[in-house]
């Protein structure tokens, strides 16, 4: 008999420490035992039967001594026992015992307790002999009758199961519901009813329904569910019937559950593309993610909003919701209202955007307000882009949102305000008139600025855009306050000499005597000074970045020096004040260098930022037209370029978003048979319930494959040989995170094989869920085992294991076949996806490698093993150098080695150590060297 044949659907762990208890000491126990032997006892036989073994001795035993007791264990104990017993001679005729247990069936469907007659009624829906069947549907019946809701809607359940199976032992099954229906009062009973008049006659359902429709919402959510799907397969496989249904789906959308909102809003706009069918099915969505608190429903309902979005048609009614849109904004969540401000700047037009833009600035100064989180700052950054995006599609905006931004360029969280200066940049160059407010708000905040990074964006605004003589002496007023006291080298060891002055007061505080925990005395004394030590947080920012060793904000300062010191002298006549602005610009910038080369910094300055100072230095002293045209109108056109070519990147981008939408049908293109054809290849309209349902399950199919059998088959890994006792195969099946593997095991052999279980393991960052449970096959047997893995990180993956197994009958050790391995590539995995180049460059850094690079000056640890001493050495010098380069390694050399020697082999580390530290490495930190003495 095969697997297929042989169903079972009780599912039970079967303990693997103890024998299995012989044939007459368990008919003894049911015999003569009490109720809790008795109990025990069929639970072994249960669990015997289930692994194979065949017990017809004690059918007849259980018949006479277990079968009339009343106790309930023993009664929900007997119907997983009669489930699973053969039922039929091996001919396919009924026993003759089974004659009385479906009396005993018959008077446990009479039986006044209602649990039993509910659980029986549930046992009748898994058999699968009519014969049995057949005495019980006038008890059946009469189930549907009983004063206990639970007897009445497993009655339904059992009567639709034997009507959809054996139709001629209840032909008048729906008339029967449909008129339980009708005069049925609770909400489960009737929701059960009404299920089955769906599926078995449709046209019954429809009648009940029309009779009811305007009491639709006076029912219980678990009917209306059901209502909404009868409506929608109604009205998708008939149109003619949307008029007759919408109203009832309007009404719905007033549900007190938001399950049965969620369902009716997704049937209303496939019903009717109307503008008020949108904008209620479009309100109500909104209404279900603000009021909903778990944050995985938002998501979905922000995505049937997006889905929304993308029709043409629907569009220009969602602009029109864009200020209920932004109610989202409410929710904690970072992913949630990164999706929402999307979905926002998608739909926002000339009419909204000045609403939007308030909005988003009240968001802003409710971010500075709150208490600082990862999230906050996240979040901040997301409004700063959303603003800019705004800005640039609708110029007249701009001068209402730089005055809120700006006011973040001295933010803490360097990332948000690097995006307020990439925003302020663009403008300054697109907006010619307001300028003079970016420069007048950029010198308000420059003192401010905490980062050295936006120190040096904020330096270039000023010194490429400052045009009046006035912002010009501004700059250089500020850039003074920024250094402080000059020559700086001289101030600075001033302040180390005289950090404690004699004509200080120093005093010394009263000895104080303290008890310790021991019991002994403790003296404490305090020495304590007037005048406390000088912080660093206490310099101003500028010096600070310099004496921390970062000098090429040095550079950055040069050039803007340079810049305001070219314009000034073109603006002011005379002779002595040019002479004297440029005179102390070069001051500053010679200041700098001798900072640089004295022993003050944490760093010393780099050769690049020495040159690029001193070019300045001689720009000023000569101030050749040619070099003023270069720094004064070259630098401003290559920004010109840059953001030019941007903005015809996104407007590519959004053309072919646009051509996307419009589905345009060639001349010649091929018609598309649904007979003929697999699913989801048609642009028709699709089932979305069972879109849904697919989904769920997890087994949507991937479009990439033009014929779906091809694509299946080369997912089918061989695990074991065809001359092996167990063969094996795996279908690998990837969804997203989720790797299903449907492993089909088939027992080649003539025995039965016990206890047989699938062993696996993972290598890399994948996680096996639950380990799949044991089995018994039948000789010449298959059966289907699956197991579900999780993937934690984007690598490539290894699953690997073996089968074990007991042969019936032997007493050998257990069996064990091993498998072959599986490997899960990441491509199956991973979804593109796209982001800008200061998120990459972010991401990028967060790699664990990389951190353990930097945090490591720099070295990257090789693991070697069984090399040769001093070939092992070179090895990984040569391995190395043609790895990372030959200019970017320090040194090579051995760390710990176990044995070193011409001949001994090595095995240990060797540590490479790059020249600069912050150099990008594309490899892990270990690598494996070849063991090959050929290889050198």
């Amino acid at each position: 008999m095969t697997a297929a044949e042989n169903v079972c659907y009780t599912l039970i762990n079967v303990p693997m420490d103890s024998e299995p208890p012989s044939e007459i000491s368990l008919k003894n126990d049911l015999e003569k035992g009490d109720v809790k032997s008795k109990t025990e006892a069929l639970k072994k036989v249960i669990i015997m039967i289930l692994n194979g073994e065949k017990l017809p001795g004690l059918l007849m035993t259980i018949i006479r001594f277990v079968l009339p007791l009343q106790d309930h264990t023993i009664k929900k104990l007997l119907l997983v026992f009669w489930e699973i017993v053969p039922k039929t001679t091996p001919d396919g005729r009924l026993l003759h015992e089974m004659i009385l247990v479906c009396d005993a069936y018959r008077k446990d469907l009479q039986h006044p307790n209602e649990f039993i007659r509910g659980s029986t009624l549930r046992f009748l829906c898994k058999l699968k002999e009519a014969e049995l069947l057949e005495p019980l549907m006038p008890a059946i019946r009469a189930c549907l009758e009983h004063r206990h809701s639970y007897v009445r809607r497993n009655a339904v359940l059992a009567i639709y199961t034997i009507y959809r199976n054996f139709e001629h032992l209840i032909p008048d099954a729906p008339e029967l519901i449909h008129d339980f229906l009708v005069n049925e009062k609770d909400a489960s009973c009737k929701r059960n009813a009404f299920m089955m008049l769906i599926h078995a006659d449709q046209d019954r359902a429809l009648d009940y329904l029309s009779t009811c429709i305007d009491q639709v919402q006076t029912f219980g959510d678990i009917l209306q569910l059901v209502i909404v799907e009868l409506i929608y397969k109604v009205c998708h496989a008939n149109p003619s019937e949307r008029a007759r249904f919408i109203r009832c789906i309007y009404n719905l959308l007033q549900s007190s559950s938001p399950a049965v909102k969620y369902e009716a809003a997704g049937t209303l706009v496939t019903l009717s593309s109307a503008p008020t069918a949108v904008k209620a099915a479009a309100q109500c969505y909104i209404d279900l993610i603000i009021k909903e608190s778990d944050n995985n429903v938002k998501l979905i309902v922000l995505d049937r909003l997006v889905e929304l979005k993308e029709h043409p048609a629907h569009e220009r009614v969602l602009q029109d919701l864009v200020m209920d849109i932004l109610r989202v904004l409410t929710t904690p969540d970072l992913e949630v209202r990164k999706k929402t401000l999307q979905l926002a700047l998608d739909l926002v037009s000339s009419r909204n955007v000045e609403e939007l833009v308030i909005v988003l600035k009240k968001e802003v100064i409710k971010t500075n307000n709150v208490s600082e989180h990862e999230d906050t700052d996240k979040y901040r950054q997301l409004l700063v882009r959303t603003l800019h995006s705004c800005s640039v599609r609708f110029p007249d905006m701009a001068a209402n949102v730089i005055p809120v931004l700006m006011e973040f360029l001295s933010d803490s969280n360097e990332a948000a305000a690097a995006d307020v200066m990439e925003f302020v940049r663009e403008a300054i160059q697109r907006f010619d008139n307001l300028r003079t407010l970016i420069v007048e708000k950029m010198l308000e905040v420059f003192h401010a600025i905490k980062s050295v990074k936006i120190y040096r964006g904020a330096l270039w605004i000023l010194g490429e855009y400052c045009s009046t003589k006035e912002d010009i002496q501004s700059v250089m007023t500020e850039v003074r306050r920024s250094l402080g006291e000059i020559p700086i080298v001289e101030s600075e060891i001033k302040k180390e000499a005289g950090e404690l002055k004699p004509e200080e007061e120093i005093t010394v505080g009263p000895a104080q005597k303290l008890v310790t925990e021991m019991g002994t005395y403790a003296t404490q004394s305090a020495l304590s000074s007037s005048r406390p030590a000088k912080k660093e947080e206490d310099r101003p920012p500028l010096r600070g970045f310099l004496l921390d060793g970062d000098f090429f904000v040095a550079a950055s300062l040069a050039t803007t020096l340079t810049k305001i010191a070219l314009r000034y002298v073109a603006l002011v006549q005379e002779k002595k004040k040019q002479n004297s602005f440029v005179a102390e610009a070069m001051l500053l910038m010679a200041t700098i260098l001798h900072l640089g080369k004295s022993s003050l910094p944490k760093k010393p300055i780099t050769d690049d930022d020495v040159d690029r100072i001193s070019l300045c230095l001689k720009v000023l002293s000569e101030c050749s037209p040619l070099m003023n045209d270069i720094f004064n109108k070259e630098c401003r056109q290559s920004l010109s370029h840059m953001l030019s070519a941007k903005l015809e990147e996104e407007k590519l981008s959004q053309k072919k978003e646009s051509e996307k939408r419009n589905v345009t049908v060639q001349p010649d293109d091929p018609i598309s048979f649904m007979q003929l054809t697999a699913k989801n290849e048609m642009n028709c309209k699709e089932d979305q319930f069972q879109l849904s349902l697919l989904a769920a399950m997890g087994t949507t199919q991937r479009k990439e494959a033009a014929d779906p059998l091809a694509s299946k088959l080369n997912k089918v890994t061989q695990l074991t040989g065809f001359s092996d006792p167990v063969y094996a195969e795996a279908y690998v099946h990837v969804n997203q995170y989720d790797i299903v593997l449907d492993v089909l095991v088939v027992n080649q052999t003539s025995d039965t094989l016990q206890n047989c279980t699938l062993e696996l393991a993972t290598l890399g960052d994948l996680k096996l869920v639950e380990k799949p449970s044991p089995l018994t096959l039948a000789p010449h047997d298959f059966a289907n085992i699956k197991a579900n893995v999780k993937v934690a990180s984007t690598e490539n993956g290894i699953i690997f294991g073996n089968i074990v197994y007991d042969v019936s009958g032997a007493a050998s050790d257990r069996n064990c076949v091993v498998l072959s391995d599986i490997h899960i590539d990441i491509m199956d995995y991973i979804q593109p996806a796209t982001c800008t180049d200061a998120e990459f460059r972010q991401m990028w850094a967060e790699f664990e490698w990389e951190n353990k690079f930097r945090q490591t000056n720099g070295s990257v640890t090789i693991n070697t093993k069984a090399l040769s001493g001093y070939c092992g050495f070179m090895a990984a010098n040569l391995y190395a150098r043609s790895i990372f380069g030959e200019d970017a390694l320090a040194n090579v050399s051995i760390e710990k080695p176990i044995h070193q020697g011409p001949d001994a082999a090595v095995t240990g580390h060797i540590r490479i150590r790059a020249k600069s530290q912050g150099m990008a490495l594309s490899l892990g930190d270990k690598i494996n060297l070849s063991q090959k003495k050929t290889s050198i």
